[in-house]
């Protein structure tokens, strides 16, 4: 398999990260959405990153759906296949998700415009520390003798957490000082816990501004 896409995208390295957790031998093409937007656009019209080809030549883009993909692949998927954890799992990462999405577009929005829309770039802020305190109360809301023996969201690591780390690494380095730590200490230890990981390390990128 070939993932395309540069890890300081929050949705290339979940994928990355997912892919090394499962033990899938792949090879990465570095491409930019920018700079390489030729060469992408012949696997995805969208020149859009991730995306991931398959050993037969066919293509999968949307973070979400080649994992959904690849977790039908192994018999411990990092999405649960059974109820009600599955849907817990998957509203921690659709959450994560869309924070990293409004981290982007506020990315975006700052450096691509000559006068940004003081409006939109309010609302999206407004979007991202709501989502970041809903994460927070939610992961505070667990019991502290659990979070000790699991140390991830739900227990076993799952794509919630993954979502979570990739996410907060993106609005930390895309955004300094958007986010405060100290205002969120679970989420803060989560993050540096996942960093900690071998499969993280191994598909992190320092945030590139595209040019």
């Amino acid at each position: 398999m070939i993932l395309i896409g540069q890890y300081d995208s929050p949705f290339v390295r979940r994928v990355g990260v997912a892919l090394t957790l499962y033990g899938m031998a792949f090879e990465h093409r570095p491409w930019s959405s920018f700079g390489d937007a030729d060469r992408l656009r012949a696997y995805n019209p969208l020149t859009r990153v991730p995306v991931l080809v398959l050993e037969d030549g066919f293509v999968l883009t949307d973070s979400h759906m080649i994992l959904d993909y690849l977790d039908g692949l192994v018999e411990q998927p990092l999405f649960p296949r059974t109820e009600p954890a599955r849907h817990r799992v998957l509203k921690v990462a659709g959450l994560a998700c869309g924070l990293a999405d409004k981290a982007v577009s506020l990315f975006y929005e700052r450096a691509m415009h000559e006068a940004i829309s003081p409006s939109f770039d309010a609302r999206c802020r407004t979007q991202i520390g709501a989502v970041l305190a809903a994460l927070e109360s939610d992961l505070a809301g667990r019991a502290v003798s659990e979070q000790d023996k699991n140390p991830y969201w739900f227990g076993p690591l799952s794509h919630a957490d993954i979502a979570v780390g990739c996410a907060w690494r993106f609005v930390t380095e895309a955004h300094p000082g958007l986010i405060d730590p100290a205002s969120l200490p679970n989420l803060h230890r989560l993050s540096a816990r996942l960093e900690a990981l071998a499969a993280f390390q191994a598909h992190y990128q320092a945030f590139l501004p595209p040019t």
